[in-house]
């Protein structure tokens, strides 16, 4: 407990009394007549400072050093939380006065009950004293379409550096607000930045959308960027919770250009367990859950191991229930869930070039701090910092502590720079023997097919969003920024070629490649050049990674089992896809 008398040496416990308030920072709260007020920590710090010092004006200061202790923030901080107390007021805000070029002065005549229990006085009020959420305002909801979905986002600040906050599982922007916790946690974030929110499609309030067409990971990064565009930002420091994590991550990977910095709040790789990745739940488990969700949706689904320290709560049990239904069907959650569960970003995590913070607490009850060791362990030079607490969702327990770190490292990263390396997904498709087939057709026409063929792939691969790599009549290099249309993409290509009477084959890889002047490069271009040779003609073969990546998106594989290649590293387990075309 801070203890925030300057100069005075605290010898007892003390109460502070004014009009009809009561502060108790040995209890930390706060009432008025019997009901008690939520205070997000730092604002309550900040009231507790004042009314135990009435009378004296405190400077900016002084006030930021007490209160943040050891932490670097900006004036702006506290200027929020004065601003908060006397909305908090009301009509009584002149409690609080501003002193011009020094402070702040509380001038409301103050109580000061000392030794409390001693005279017979019970912190707090009756067993059954009302705790009232502060009515903090809901930003104004506006919507961007990406293809024929509208995406729900909110603009919240001024600040120099935009952030975007990605929440996991379910979200409902509108809600969020309603609770004091999340509220809080979103102002803080908003008082260092312009901070955007939205909904990802199926949930909240953007766009429902039928069960099997849920977002995927590439799905959920278009309509980031969509959201991007339409509030103007050239690059955003993504902050990523839970499942918004590996999102976040391959959005980073991909556009690195896009993403100043990324911060991940207990986070994971995958979320089924297996020999290399021990802290996932067991696939029974996930059953079991999954159980649950059909039977209890409707109520405080998940609350014991997301938010311990409030799963007692009655009123944070009926926020957190309401806003589960607000944000999702039971069938959309269910979907979603499983979905989650097929999910594996571990390939991409090392081809990640921005700053990264991982932040996870010791305890989380809901995802293993192992979990966040090991997605940082994978980073380059991330930052892995772990905090006490058992609460997974980021806005219970000690938030201030969360958002100290991601203030500390936000405000000190500096602004994004050229990258010549991306996670991009290559696709190789070779023409099995061009010479006997120009000999089989005449060289007149197979020029003339070529030429044809040209065309319609090119159409294709802006259809799709591929830019091409190379193209001759041996066949097509192609790189995307997603690998589902890189497979859609092939797919219609194969199926054209085998039309038309000509043997290919396709291999598919996501990598991190080396680009220098739109050209690319690296091991991944040379790995999909290896799938492609040992594909069987007319199939397309993929890796393991790209499988891993399209979690959701309905296509189908078989196993083509595990290769290893000359002169690239490792073994290499490989994927026939069933079902490109739709």
């Amino acid at each position: 407990m801070k203890k925030f008398n300057i100069g005075v040496q605290e010898a007892n416990i003390k109460i502070y009394e004014f009009g009809n308030y009561r502060v108790e920072p040995a209890e930390r709260r706060f009432s008025s007549g019997e009901t008690t007020i939520a205070l997000p920590p730092k604002v309550f710090d900040t009231l507790a400072l004042l009314v135990e010092n009435p009378g004296r004006v405190l400077s900016k200061e002084e006030m930021i050093r007490i209160i943040w202790e050891d932490c670097f923030v900006e004036e702006n901080n506290l200027a929020q939380n004065i601003s908060f107390l006397r909305k908090t007021f009301g009509e009584f805000a002149s409690y609080i006065e501003t002193v011009p070029k020094l402070g702040y002065r509380f001038v409301a005549p103050v109580t000061v009950i000392e030794n409390p229990a001693a005279q017979g006085i019970a912190f707090g009020f009756s067993p059954m004293r009302k705790e009232t959420p502060l009515d903090f305002p809901i930003p104004e909801t506006h919507y961007v379409q990406n293809g024929d979905v509208n995406i729900a986002y909110q603009v919240i600040g001024t600040g120099p550096i935009d952030i975007v906050f990605v929440m996991g599982w379910i979200s409902h922007l509108e809600y969020f607000w309603k609770h004091p916790l999340s509220a809080s946690f979103l102002t803080r974030l908003a008082s260092i930045s312009r901070l955007i929110l939205f909904d990802k499609r199926g949930t909240g309030l953007s766009d429902r959308v039928p069960i099997d067409k849920l977002p995927t990971l590439e799905q959920r990064m278009e309509d980031l960027h969509a959201v991007m565009d339409a509030v103007d930002s050239k690059s955003s420091v993504l902050v990523g919770v839970s499942e918004g994590g590996p999102m976040c991550s391959l959005f980073a990977a991909t556009y690195p250009e896009r993403t100043r910095a990324l911060v991940m709040i207990g986070t994971y790789a995958k979320r089924i367990r297996d020999e290399e990745y021990l802290w996932a739940p067991t696939t029974e488990e996930r059953e079991a859950f999954f159980e649950t969700m059909q039977q209890e949706w409707g109520g405080p689904v998940g609350i014991e191991e997301r938010a311990p320290s409030m799963a007692n709560d009655q009123r944070f049990r009926e926020w957190w229930a309401t806003y589960l239904r607000m944000g999702a069907s039971p069938g959309a959650a269910v979907a979603l869930t499983k979905m989650n569960a097929e999910i594996d970003v571990r390939n991409i995590l090392s081809s990640i070039r921005v700053p990264t913070l991982v932040i996870h607490r010791t305890g989380d009850m809901c995802l293993n701090v192992e979990e966040g060791r090991f997605v940082a362990s994978k980073i380059p030079a991330s930052r892995f910092v772990e905090l006490p607490g058992d609460d997974h969702l980021p806005f219970v327990g000690d938030q201030d502590a969360i958002l100290d770190e991601i203030e500390r490292f936000v405000t000190g990263s500096a602004p994004g720079a050229h990258f010549d390396r991306v996670l991009a997904t290559v696709m190789n498709i070779r023409i099995i023997d061009p010479k006997s087939e120009a000999a089989k057709r005449g060289n007149t026409e197979w020029n003339e097919l070529v030429s044809g063929a040209e065309t319609f792939v090119r159409r294709q691969l802006e259809l799709f969003r591929g830019r091409p790599v190379s193209y001759d009549e041996t066949g097509l290099l192609a790189a995307f920024d997603g690998p589902a249309r890189a497979i859609r993409c092939a797919a219609v290509i194969s199926s054209s070629a085998e039309q038309l009477g000509i043997g290919v084959k396709t291999g598919l890889h996501t990598g991190e490649c080396d680009v220098i002047n739109d050209r690319f490069g690296g091991v991944a271009v040379d790995l999909v050049a290896e799938i492609a040779d040992v594909a069987s003609p007319g199939s397309i073969l993929v890796s393991r990674t790209v499988k891993d990546l399209v979690a959701g998106s309905g296509l189908r594989f078989s196993e083509a089992g595990v290769h290893s290649f000359d002169g690239i590293e490792g073994k290499w387990r490989l994927f026939t896809v069933d079902n490109g075309v739709e």
